[in-house]
């Protein structure tokens, strides 16, 4: 078209190409010389074709195969901007031409399968590459590329979990490996050494043994299966059917085996796994041996299950296999209920254990045929209750399709119409059921999460922060909720307390949800502590969606920046309160023991610290207690020089029962919570307890300490003033007293805090005092979660002693000496020092 596409001319019958042309084309013209085109051509007789004059004759510049590879998923070529001769092929690889396309080189990519490219028009050297990997910059021509690996970009199809704590995630990554990650990591944040791969593929589903999370079952295409031992790193390849399916049409096989075929353990016997392909398997030693549970239970049409691709090129590389069970699961309420749903609409039961299966395929009044059977979700609460989540996006149908049965799919709900929360096109990809909370949905769909408080008769948005991204599948571990996406890797809802409690806000205008389970995690040791020398350990969002680990100090210098970092669950017990309007002016936070005892009260009016984090606003809010007890009092322009590191910190608390008390706009709100230790800790109750003593009491002598000689200090500072109006009232004699007096009690406090150290290695020249050896003593004894060493106690009562006796004797000298000045003072006739 040369007029903005008001008319057409039809250049594929001109001289040159290769006639009847019935596959994919590929076409780029050159902006250095526009008569110029390329044409990457599916045929016969096709390959690389050139034309230099707008099209009217073509010439077949090169036929290389190689960059013809599967053509209904690539046929990608580029022209440079500036030169008239480079041209550009992407397929799995990536090829450069620089003779007009008569000859091509391989150009390395940071991964295979390339999709996208755009040249800078200014500057040919500067290229964006996309493909499955994520997106990589070159400013070279290609020669070298960036990583690809500074995005959460993985596309994840199913995601599962374990049992160990803390939990560990496991999920397949489009284009990768498969990947286990933790929920938590001891470094601070979760970084790229904390994951590992389990076996499978890219594409499979993963199943983790509940009594041994170091055995996993994973898939992968071309119906491979291993079983994995992460002990030992040792990987067994179970395929059901070994026969390898390359280059044949589904029909032409025994078993049909799907891209992202079910694996799953059952949840009564861990000795028990399942696969599916157009038939259900079971194995009962590991993948060892497999039973052929079911029949086929697809449609299995012919017309479904010819060779894949046409009518050129064939693509039957198993990845596109149809009539095959998509979905699989066993109710967790019954053993030997097992559902099965297919890819080509069907969904079937068996409730004897597979002995016999019945068909319960929706009514096309519900779901029309050929749907997608993308989840089965048995019920947690009743055996007989399963919902379905459907596609038929791939028949032009974006509908979202949720339905529901309570007798075994005799009888079927609609549970998603369009119109009662989730959008008429945003289609459904999973659905579960809360296992706490009978009736509470969570769906995924194309672009996000939403949620139902009335088992779908409504929906509401649940996306938060979450990225709109494609949600492949949801489960839930305990208190979380982890979506697996495709395209923006595993996200984490770490407390579902407050979703549980309600179905909506209430009318009052104060509301504080429940509390989950707080687990008493100690901190990692990897980074300095903010306690220690003031440094900052946080995740932050930079280059876009990448996060980062980022420590620096203070005033913000010295960074260190770790990309790739996924962020650990917060700290400590973190609650979630709404307010309503009009906005508070004050909004407090209490925590108390069980017996009613303040610990820590927490302020939106405090000037800084914790407090600042409350919000007035109208809305939902969170806060994070870091189960801290209120720090030792600190002493102003004083260095702790504590060659063992020493802080000022407050003690965190034991196990046990709390609770926090809500105060806002004259409205109040109690919850309480549970406090439990970290299950890796082999510390007892009575052991906890003795520590957090030990630690009080340090945490009191050192407040003894710093305020007797904050008060001293301040009492200097008035003799000094004192001095000078001595001085200049013409009282030298008792300006030279005043003086001496501020010299004992700086003398006096010098027994407790070594005044001139201003840094750390000035310990090494002024020994540190008691203050700073109590300080490093709650560093020793906080290190771990332990009962103290003897000799920590033993040290405590030795610092105790010398800490008593030095602020007894800043006493003596304050009440001895300050009290013989003012009596000088009062006899010259002048006011005394307060």
């Amino acid at each position: 078209s040369s007029d903005g596409g008001e008319s057409w001319t039809e250049l594929t019958g001109n001289p040159g190409l290769p006639e009847g042309l019935k596959g994919r084309i590929g076409v780029t013209l050159s902006p250095a010389r526009p008569e110029r085109v390329w044409a990457l051509i599916e045929a016969k007789d096709g390959g690389l074709y050139r034309s230099d004059d707008g099209g009217a004759r073509w010439e077949l510049v090169n036929d290389n195969p190689d960059l013809r590879q599967r053509p209904w998923y690539y046929m990608h070529i580029f022209a440079d901007p500036k030169d008239a001769e480079a041209v550009w092929v992407l397929n799995l690889r990536m090829w450069k031409s620089t003779d007009g396309g008569k000859s091509v080189v391989q150009v390395p990519t940071p991964h295979g399968d390339n999709h996208d490219l755009w040249i800078d028009p200014a500057n040919p050297r500067r290229m964006l590459n996309g493909n499955d990997g994520g997106a990589c910059v070159s400013l070279d021509s290609g020669v070298t590329w960036s990583s690809i690996y500074n995005q959460p970009t993985a596309q994840f199809y199913h995601v599962t979990t374990d049992d160990q704590f803390p939990y560990r995630i496991y999920g397949a990554q489009q284009d990768n490996s498969t990947l286990s990650v933790p929920s938590y990591s001891d470094k601070g944040a979760i970084v790229a050494g904390d994951t590992y791969p389990v076996g499978g593929g890219e594409s499979g589903y993963i199943a983790v043994r509940p009594d041994n999370p170091d055995i996993v079952f994973a898939g992968s295409y071309a119906s491979r299966m291993t079983r994995y031992n992460h002990a030992s790193a040792n990987e067994v390849d179970i395929t059901v059917w070994p026969e390898d399916p390359i280059g044949y049409g589904a029909g032409s096989l025994r078993y049909r085996f799907q891209w992202t075929f079910p694996i799953i353990l059952s949840p009564h016997d861990p000795n028990v796994l399942y696969a599916a392909g157009n038939h259900v398997f079971r194995s009962t030693d590991g993948g060892q041996s497999w039973q052929e549970l079911s029949p086929d239970l697809t449609r299995a049409e012919p017309e479904t299950l010819k060779p894949s691709g046409g009518p050129i090129t064939l693509d039957n590389v198993s990845t596109e296999y149809y009539g095959t069970i998509f979905a699989l699961a066993e109710s967790r309420v019954r053993q030997g209920v097992i559902w099965a749903g297919s890819d080509d609409g069907l969904i079937h039961v068996t409730r004897d254990n597979g002995q016999s299966w019945q068909n319960v395929t929706p009514p096309r009044s519900l779901l029309d045929e050929f749907a997608l059977i993308n989840i089965i979700e048995c019920s947690p609460h009743d055996a007989g209750t399963a919902y379905v989540a459907a596609t038929r996006y791939k028949l032009d149908d974006t509908k979202p399709y949720i339905l529901k049965t309570g007798d075994y799919g005799q009888s079927w709900q609609l549970l998603s119409n369009g119109t009662n929360g989730i959008p008429a096109d945003d289609f459904t990809r999973t659905v579960r059921e809360d296992p706490a909370r009978r009736g509470l949905l969570y769906a995924g769909t194309e672009t996000g999460v939403y949620l139902s408080y009335d088992d779908g008769a409504s929906w509401q948005p649940a996306q938060g922060n979450l990225p709109l991204t494609p949600i492949h599948d949801l489960t839930i571990h305990h208190d979380a909720l982890i979506a697996a996406t495709h395209g923006r890797s595993f996200w984490v809802i770490d407390d579902l307390a407050p979703l549980r409690s309600a179905a909506a806000p209430g009318e009052a205008p104060v509301q504080l949800y429940p509390l989950s389970t707080v687990w008493r995690i100690h901190g990692p040791h990897r980074f300095p502590t903010p306690q220690t020398v003031g440094y900052k350990v946080y995740l932050q969002a930079g280059g876009g969606s990448a996060l980062g680990l980022v420590v620096t100090d203070a005033d913000g210098e010295k960074q260190i920046t770790l990309l790739d970092a996924g962020e650990n669950p917060p700290h400590g017990a973190a609650l979630t309160y709404r307010l309503g309007e009009p906005a508070p002016e004050e909004v407090k936070l209490t925590f108390s023991d069980a017996g009613g005892n303040e610990i820590r009260t927490f302020s939106s009016q405090d000037e800084e610290g914790p407090g600042k984090q409350l919000k007035t606003t109208p809305g939902v809010h969170r806060f994070v207690w870091d189960l801290r007890y209120p720090d030792a009092t600190k002493l102003e322009n004083t260095f702790l020089s504590a060659y063992w590191g020493g802080s000022t910190i407050g003690p965190v608390a034991p196990p046990g029962r709390y609770q926090v008390r809500l105060e806002a706009g004259g409205q109040s709100a109690t919850q309480a919570f549970e406090l439990r230790e970290d299950p890796r800790i082999a510390a007892s109750q009575a052991d906890l307890e003795a520590q957090f003593e030990l630690l009080l009491n340090i945490r009191d002598k050192l407040t003894a300490v710093h305020e007797a000689v904050d008060r001293s200090r301040k009492l200097r500072q008035q003799v000094g003033a004192w001095q000078a109006r001595l001085e200049a009232e013409g009282q030298p004699e008792l300006a030279e007293e005043a003086k001496k007096v501020a010299e004992w009690l700086l003398e006096a406090e010098n027994e407790l805090v070594e005044s001139r150290s201003k840094g750390a290695a000035d310990s090494f020249n002024y020994p540190p005092k008691v203050n700073s050896k109590l300080a490093s003593l709650q560093s020793t004894v906080a290190y771990g979660d332990s009962r103290p060493p003897q000799q920590c106690a033993d040290t405590y009562q030795q610092l105790s002693r010398e800490a008593d006796q030095g602020i007894a004797n800043l006493s003596e000298v304050t009440q001895a000496e300050v009290g013989n000045l003012n009596r000088k003072i009062a006899a010259a006739g002048l006011p005394p020092i307060g």
